[in-house]
């Protein structure tokens, strides 16, 4: 069992942001302050904005918070709707995928229970956006960050039935 005995208390103005609005994300507080217990972020993102694409990961459960407007979760091979208040437990190698529902921006808190190491796999993502990385380079990470990409059918067809 992991113990962490100390607080951890991160204030809106010094915790980092990556992206732009209305897509970006808050990053709280990662495995090296929390002694291994969590990991979490604020995910904000605007009206039909994608998220995540499918994935799973071995070792930690995922979980949604919304704190504000819909998000469309891939959970296994259903997709769920969840809204303001609305809590998602995604455990571990569970396939899932998120984005803001097509009418709805979405603002959610994301916190992996155990932690696992995310701050940097945000900022990856974001020199990918910039063209600072390449998809390999995320690609290559999927170990590291125990952020496992697979294909997703169900997934897929409902980004096509979006459109």
């Amino acid at each position: 069992m992991i113990e962490h005995s100390e607080p951890v208390l991160v204030r809106a103005a010094d915790a980092e942001t990556v992206g732009a609005a209305p897509n970006h994300v808050t990053l709280l507080a990662d495995v090296s302050t929390t002694g291994g217990v969590m990991s979490s972020a604020r995910t904000r993102l605007g009206v039909g904005a994608d998220g995540a694409a499918p994935h799973y990961h071995t070792g930690s459960s995922e979980l949604f918070f919304m704190l504000g407007g819909k998000l469309e979760v891939l959970a296994g091979e259903e997709i769920v709707n969840v809204s303001e208040g609305d809590m998602l437990v995604v455990p571990p190698l569970t396939t899932h995928a998120f984005r803001a529902a097509a009418d709805s921006s979405a603002d959610v808190l994301i916190v992996f229970v155990p932690g696992v190491e995310r701050f940097d796999y945000f900022r990856l993502l974001e020199k990918v956006g910039h063209g600072e990385a390449t998809v390999q380079d995320l690609l290559d990470s999927q170990e590291k960050f125990d952020n496992h990409f697979v294909e997703s059918p169900v997934w897929t067809e409902s980004a096509k039935n979006r459109q």
